[in-house]
């Protein structure tokens, strides 16, 4: 990292002490005091000097701090809350690991670049947009909304689903039926198949290779 000067490690100090995820050009216009053509030139050397962390066009970090790209990818686009493949994968009904952070959102679907990571915002209805909690500052999917989100995709073709890699044992069977009843009946027929394999029992061997017979 390039030398810091004086002025750059008083901006550090200020910006870490905003508590603030990301900053964006706008919050860095008013806290630098520049105008927008000297903002840029200002920007541009503050991030090849190591101050700042671009994360994605306009959007920005400090060096010193962690950034929680869930957090920022959650607030940059909303509303959206974490479902699908990578709020499975948390919860560890999943078992494979995605590289791609995955939101639900009454917006556009839209792709996107937040530092190395690559985030996708599918777009549900407004009616499905429910089942979802705050954890760590982050809206995020109950286990059972996650997966009926996923099996909705599903059931649209945009999404796929294998049931070798679940594990349903935590999901709770009455808030799974409570939930479902808002959805198509496009997801009826595998959501007859999952729960066969929810009320905490783990997916075994055996019940897996019934549904591959299935």
């Amino acid at each position: 990292m390039a030398r810091i000067r004086l002025k750059d490690s008083e901006l550090i100090k200020r910006l870490t002490g905003l508590e603030k995820p990301y900053f964006t050009v706008a919050d860095l216009e008013k806290i630098l005091g520049l105008k927008k053509e000297t903002l840029y030139v200002t920007l541009n050397r503050l991030t090849k000097s190591g101050v700042l962390t671009r994360l994605k066009k306009n959007i920005y970090t400090v060096f010193t701090k962690h950034t929680d790209t869930e957090k920022v990818a959650n607030e940059i686009y909303y509303p959206s809350y974490l479902s699908f493949e990578k709020a499975l994968s948390n919860y560890g009904i999943l078992s494979q690991i995605p590289y791609t952070l995955t939101f639900a959102t009454t917006r556009p679907s839209k792709k996107l670049t937040i530092g190395e990571t690559e985030v996708e915002y599918s777009q549900i209805k407004e009616s499905l947009f429910f089942g979802y909690e705050i954890k760590d500052e982050k809206y995020v999917a109950t286990p059972e909304k996650a997966l009926l989100d996923q099996l909705y995709m599903v059931s649209k073709g945009v999404r796929s689903i294998d049931i070798e890699e679940l594990d349903l044992g935590e999901i709770n069977k009455e808030r799974l039926d409570e939930f479902s009843k808002k959805f198509p009946s496009g997801i009826g027929e595998m959501l007859s198949e999952v729960r066969k394999y929810t009320n905490s029992t783990p997916v075994t061997n055996e019940a897996k290779e019934r549904f591959r017979r299935d």
